[in-house]
């Protein structure tokens, strides 16, 4: 069941969700070559609990860790590890959740370290630019489908492939809710929007094939052609004109410099 949610519920979610883009506004500034993933996922295990919250991945299901870092080849779901150190032309994934006052907000960048190749930094700029072209479409009375396919075209206008099996979800008080948010499909199809209604969009989108496949870790998510992979993520509502971003710092709002 999709849950519609109150101005009051609104308010209380977009806190949980600027913390979110706080935690990753701060994080930004304290990559360098040589730390590692775990030293990422202190960092904003710190920042989050810090500010009153709880990262909502740790203990999830069974996820050790605060925040998903996901380098390169690695499309989703990677664990910070003391054996992954950042190196140059690396790219990394770094996904927030913060659950604060009973809601969720979740949230996640591609971050370059050093002198990232300039073909894997037109992957990175896509990807942004496909997930801001599928938030576009979203409104009162526009259907799911419609984000998935302006996502695809886009990505395969530029030679690169949609990941399938993982997608986008309705977020509240659970982390995961209804409806999923597909990142492929046909324009006009699948649940209408509605006011109220909160999710992600975040397409994950790769320089190769899109084909993945699930590590022994039953976590970490690669690419089977050990391409990159890059991705980005906003949860957004649903308003009576339009769409709102709520994964946006007020006092430092993102603006990629690509």
């Amino acid at each position: 069941m999709i849950s519609i949610k109150s101005k009051r519920e609104i308010e209380v979610m977009t806190e949980s969700c600027q913390l979110a883009a706080k935690t990753l506004n701060f994080i930004a500034q304290k990559l360098e070559i040589g730390m590692t993933t775990e030293d990422v996922n202190q960092l904003c295990h710190d920042f989050i609990t810090s500010h009153g919250a709880y990262p909502s991945p740790l203990n999830y299901h069974g996820f050790p860790k605060s925040v998903c870092t996901s380098l390169n080849e690695v499309i989703c779901h990677g664990i910070p590890s003391r054996k992954d150190k950042l190196k140059n032309g690396d790219i990394l994934n770094i996904d927030v959740t913060t659950h604060y006052k009973n809601f969720h907000g979740d949230t996640n960048r591609t971050f370059f370290i050093g002198e990232v190749d300039p073909k894997i930094q037109d992957l990175v700029k896509v990807t942004y630019e496909c997930m801001m072209a599928g938030i576009n479409v979203c409104k009162p009375g526009a259907h799911i489908g419609d984000i998935g396919a302006v996502i695809e075209e886009m990505a395969n206008d530029h030679g690169y492939s949609v990941v399938h099996e993982y997608c986008g979800h309705g977020i509240g008080r659970e982390f995961h809710e209804d409806p999923q948010i597909l990142h492929y499909g046909k324009r006009g199809t699948g649940v209408q929007m509605k006011p109220g209604m909160t999710f992600t969009v975040e397409p994950m989108i790769n320089l190769g094939k899109r084909h993945c496949k699930l590590l022994k870790d039953n976590w970490t998510v690669v690419t089977k052609d050990k391409k990159p992979s890059a991705q980005f993520e906003h949860t957004i509502v649903i308003t009576e004109d339009g769409h709102r971003i709520l994964t946006l710092d007020p006092d430092n709002p993102y603006d990629p410099k690509f």
